[in-house]
């Protein structure tokens, strides 16, 4: 009875079914064939997503969340054979080996994850000792992990399985509870930790602080978002730090000091590292922001993050629809200049794009020139899938919410334009902090942005996303959000649009169509185009790859690993032969699959990638060693009674926290 009413919740929640369950294979890399015409750009790169892959299925019958899991990274690598433009696409997937991955891999007894599920945390019903117990848990395992007879001590609690990136000679996995850690292409084998100004596995020595620096909340000064910014301008690497502790977010800057060509560090400006970013008053569950190429935007939003929150009997995760939302706005090295916009209360997960511009002919009594920064982000009026992701339904309010912030339920691309006086100096107070425009660009669901990397922190036109042509991105309980339609919006003109004629303010709209009718669209000058997945197949986050020599910003193609569902069973799992593709679409004309990738295997339906060119590959620093499974040593012939005595107790206390 007990292993089928284990099947029965492990089948019934939406985000371990299916293609959301985990798969247990890794593969070298192993060629592919394919059909259809892969690009010349391609070659030599590589497309890798991340994601959360638990290490045990036994961990599906326990509290699960989309974002919890071991990372997992899954890429195609497009090798040149050596023929005359001949490209061979090979698959690899691998677990990145955290600490946290290599200890529950070598601890026999486990059989449930060594952290607590977000699901727990996050869940209304779930008592203060119920949190207690797992908080209390993980704590008990980290510590034993540190004793004799432990092969992994947990150093990091990480598990690296939310996005990857590329700085300065090294691809980066990250994820908001540790440093990133460093990945080898296109292999995709583990190197190690990154602090701020090295790699474990690196022979680079650098004396310049790293993240967390010293004291008792150091190892929370580690913790970075999972979205770093890069400046591909500037080469810098822009990132904060969430913590539980005042002033509970730090910001960093970590700049460029390889040169691939020569294979050296070179002299750089040094590296601002945490420094305070003041302001915020509690820990909040903050997974994104935004950069330009002056201005950096901090999000404090009414999504709180804090264990402080069992002592006012709420959840360690909740939600408060009758706060506000705050923007903090700063020159990129000068956090402490920070000024705060105010607004209704709402979720962003993702930022797409922020950028500067400049009124000529400020209004209201400012003297000279107004700047103004700009942001895209994917704005929820609720957080509500950080519930349906865990298979919980939201808490219904039990306070009334003003009528001004009631809104329905969406997740929409908004646009945002803060003004800032030119003069920098302390933050000025009042309504003088205003955010200009705040509207949606489009009616249709919309989040995963995307654009092209060249136009970064710069007014590109077009941002590439992900939507949903049935639901909303806030699922309802028993159901997961699957990506059926793939949008590529001219937020250039759109923009335009709404300036013009202003929609009304948060709650307007500049596109008000819905799906139905944007696909029905003939314009070939729509400013949103889709591109809508046959029925029966689902796709993950996009990349855009540009076409050399390439006339206009979106000439190039968009990647996404795609899975056709009529491999489900009946039960809604996936056959065990089941396998994924990775399409390359015309990101111009956003109707041709110029190539279709056929996979050895299936890619779970994960969180973020990323494309790394030929030219990044080739200019990733040296490693000296490889982080390794830990292998488990012979045993002795004659072991001690005290040797003995203590392992049997050991024993004892797996079993308890088994």
């Amino acid at each position: 009875m007990k292993n089928l009413n284990f099947e029965e919740k492990r089948r019934g929640h939406p985000y371990l079914s299916g293609n959301f369950a985990p798969i247990q294979q890794v593969l070298p890399l192993t060629p592919c064939s394919y059909t259809g015409t892969i690009p010349e750009e391609l070659a030599g790169g590589e497309y890798v997503r991340n994601g959360g892959n638990p290490v045990t299925n036994d961990a599906l019958g326990r509290d699960a969340h989309w974002f919890d899991g071991d990372g997992m990274l899954s890429g195609v690598s497009f090798r040149r054979t050596g023929e005359e433009g001949a490209i061979q696409p090979e698959f690899v997937n691998q677990y990145i080996l955290t600490d946290v991955y290599n200890s529950s891999k070598t601890s026999s007894s486990l059989r449930t994850p060594i952290l607590p599920s977000i699901a727990t945390l996050v869940n209304p019903m779930s008592s203060l000792i119920t949190i207690v117990l797992r908080i209390l848990r993980t704590i008990a395992l980290v510590i034993l992990s540190h004793l004799p007879g432990s092969q992994q001590a947990i150093k990091k609690i990480s598990v690296a399985n939310t996005s990857i990136l590329y700085h300065d000679g090294r691809a980066l996995a990250t994820c908001e509870s540790g440093p990133p850690m460093r990945i080898a292409l296109p292999s995709l084998e583990t190197v190690g930790w990154f602090n701020g100004k090295a790699s474990e596995g690196e022979s680079v020595r650098d004396t310049r602080p790293g993240f967390g620096g010293k004291g008792p909340f150091s190892f929370m000064r580690e913790w970075t978002t999972a979205h770093p910014r890069v400046d591909h301008r500037t080469k810098e690497l822009i990132l904060y730090h969430s913590t539980f502790v005042t002033p509970y977010v730090n910001y960093s800057i970590v700049s460029s000091t390889y040169e691939p060509s020569s294979k050296t560090n070179v002299q750089s400006p040094s590296n601002l590292i945490n420094r305070p970013v003041p302001g915020i008053n509690s820990a909040k569950m903050m997974h994104d922001f935004g950069v330009s190429s002056t201005h950096t935007i901090i999000m404090d939003l009414p999504l709180s993050l804090d264990p402080l929150n069992l002592a006012k009997n709420r959840p360690v995760v909740a939600y408060d629809p009758t706060s506000r939302s705050r923007f903090g706005v700063f020159p990129r090295h000068q956090p402490e200049d920070v000024r705060w916009f105010e607004t209704n209360p709402c979720c962003i997960f993702h930022t797409a794009n922020s950028w500067n511009s400049t009124d000529p002919s400020p209004a209201n009594g400012f003297p000279g020139r107004l700047d103004m920064v700009n942001m895209l982000a994917c704005r929820l009026t609720s957080a509500s899938l950080v519930f349906s992701a865990g298979d919980l339904a939201a808490p219904t309010p039990t306070y009334d919410i003003p009528a001004d912030q009631q809104e329905e339920e969406q997740c929409r691309l908004y646009y945002y334009q803060f003004r800032l006086p030119q003069s920098c100096g302390s933050p000025i107070s009042g309504n003088d902090n205003l955010i200009v425009h705040q509207w949606a660009l489009s009616a249709i669901p919309f989040e995963f942005p995307s654009l092209r990397d060249s136009v970064s922190m710069s007014a590109a036109k077009y941002i590439y996303g992900c939507s949903v042509s049935d639901t909303s991105f806030g699922a309802a309980l028993g159901r997961a959000v699957k990506i059926n339609s793939l949008v590529k919006v001219d937020v250039e003109t759109l923009i335009e649009r709404g300036i013009r004629d202003p929609p009304s303010q948060i709650i307007g709209c500049v596109d008000t169509r819905d799906m139905s009718e944007v696909l029905a669209s003939q314009n070939p000058l729509d400013a949103i185009k889709v591109f809508k997945m046959p029925e029966g197949w689902y796709a993950q986050e996009s990349r855009f790859v540009p076409r050399r020599d390439g006339v206009s910003e979106d000439d190039g193609w968009i990647l996404s690993y795609v899975f056709d569902e009529t491999q489900l069973l009946e039960d809604d799992e996936c056959r065990s032969d089941a396998k994924s593709e990775l399409w390359i679409i015309d990101a111009k004309n956003m109707t041709d699959v110029v190539a279709r990738v056929h996979l050895p295997q299936r890619v779970p339906y994960g969180l973020h990638g990323n494309w790394f060119s030929e030219e990044d590959i080739q200019g990733q620093r040296p490693v000296e060693m490889l982080r390794t499974f830990p292998i488990k040593a012979a045993k002795e012939k004659v072991a001690s009674p005290a040797w003995e005595a203590w392992m049997a107790t050991r024993k004892v206390i797996e079993g308890w926290l088994k």
